[in-house]
């Protein structure tokens, strides 16, 4: 049995299928995909979850191409950093610490102390797992975090550079700050593009997984059947949800770190209270929809940008913006006329900003867009998609933190846990922590 049918459950529970086992997957909402979603604006379906993923980790692509998906990649456009009042080059950097000290005082995104300190570097050994932010800051300033590293790291985890896990989140930068150059090689120009996502959006994946597992014989999947408690009875479980009891012999808990953390707090209650540990970010996105011979919106949004990223200290409502119509072909395509794109607001310890009604989000956006853009036409159409609790915080200490909860879990035979709260938040190592739970649970 799978519980959750996010990507990492529907990943879970083929592999388990392709294993020889019948398998019943039980998902809380009315829908499988978890953050992967699709809407609809001004007639358009979109993604309005994730939106993309790692090309360079082999597993979505993989997982993808399997199912018959079409793989595309962004566009040539570029991203921008809208700080000190204007939207500004985002330069070279491996996740905010700047490769390139000439062309990041080129780009205007720090003050001119800010680059003095970010060229008097400081070369150090890291000792033990420190945060992001302290990581760089100790070698070029704290300038370049609040400008750089801020405005990414919010991206990925909508976390805060002083609290995630260098280790856990970027492992290369531990190894490249402590050379005395600070540098990677520029990639050729034949080199693989770094993101993919699916030809049509994401939320494709999802539904190409949920349609091979209902034509297996011995899978079922069920939707708005909310799991309740767990308990051991013999070499199985007995997994107890409004609907009733179901057994299994194998248990795979594809759920949040709160939830799973109740659900096997009396089967392995060290994990239980290591899984309580670990803090989750909310989140909103708008979608806005922009009919492009409208006074001002190509010229305004039009402009070779894939989006803008924002950093905490410039005191903005939204995080970044993404022009999805820019940065995808299929998006353009698909608009007809129309240039699609979405603002992201919400940062970890920030709900109270969220908790406003949809149409707050909405005005917030389009006076952040006007800011930035200089955009005054309105929208054809906006839709907005709360992910209340959506992105786990992997803050320092979480690779140990995984380590003793998957020390604990693997006492209960049969039991396996497996999603975005343990080895990465994107698509490709959600994917692969499915993988890798049912290939121990199988061992």
């Amino acid at each position: 049995m799978v519980v959750g049918a996010g990507v990492a459950g529907l990943t879970a529970a083929r592999d388990l299928a392709e294993a020889g086992h019948d398998v019943l997957i039980l998902e809380a909402t009315d829908r499988s995909g978890g953050k992967l979603r699709a809407g609809e604006v001004a007639g358009v379906t979109v993604d309005v979850g994730a939106e993309a993923m790692l090309h360079r980790r082999p597993e979505g692509t993989a997982l993808a191409t399997g199912l018959g998906l079409p793989i595309t990649h962004p566009t040539a456009a570029t991203s921008r950093v809208w700080t000190r009042d204007a939207l500004r080059p985002l330069p070279r950097t491996l996740m905010g610490a700047p490769l390139d000290l000439d062309q990041l005082e080129a780009s205007g995104i720090l003050s001119a102390e800010g680059i003095r300190d970010a060229r008097h570097q400081r070369v150090q050994q890291p000792h033990g797992d420190v945060s992001v932010g302290e990581l760089v800051a100790s070698r070029f300033g704290s300038e370049v975090v609040d400008r750089l590293v801020e405005p990414l790291l919010g991206g990925v985890y909508a976390g805060q550079a002083h609290r995630i896990s260098a280790r856990s989140a970027i492992p290369q930068l531990v190894d490249l700050i402590a050379r005395p150059e600070f540098t990677l090689p520029t990639p050729p120009a034949d080199a693989p593009p770094v993101f993919a996502s699916v030809d049509g959006g994401m939320w494709r994946l999802p539904a190409a997984l949920e349609a091979d597992l209902r034509d297996r014989p011995g899978v079922e999947v069920r939707h708005g059947v909310t799991v309740t408690a767990v308990r051991r009875t013999g070499s199985g479980f007995v997994v107890t949800a409004a609907s009733g009891d179901e057994t299994a012999d194998l248990l795979v808990l594809a759920t949040p770190a709160a939830p799973t953390a109740r659900l096997v707090v009396d089967l392995a209650p060290a994990a239980a209270e290591e899984l309580r540990q670990i803090g989750y970010a909310s989140v909103a996105l708008v979608t806005l929809a922009f009919r492009a011979d409208d006074s001002g919106v190509t010229e305004s949004l039009d402009i070779g940008a894939s989006g803008f990223l924002v950093p905490p200290v410039d005191d903005r409502a939204i995080k970044a913006s993404t022009f999805s119509f820019a940065k995808w072909d299929w998006v353009r395509a698909a608009g007809e006329g129309l240039l699609v794109l979405r603002t992201s607001l919400g940062r970890f310890g920030e709900e109270a900003t969220l908790q406003v009604p949809d149409e707050d989000l909405v005005k917030a956006s389009l006076a952040d867009l006007a800011a930035a853009t200089g955009i005054t036409a309105p929208p054809v159409d906006a839709v907005v998609q709360r992910w209340g609790g959506g992105l786990p915080q992997y803050w320092v200490g979480h690779l140990e933190r995984v380590t003793r909860i998957r020390a604990s879990v693997a006492e209960v035979p049969g039991l396996a846990l497996c999603g975005a709260a343990y080895d990465g938040v994107g698509i490709p190592a959600t994917i692969g922590s499915a993988h890798r739970a049912i290939a121990d649970l199988l061992a």
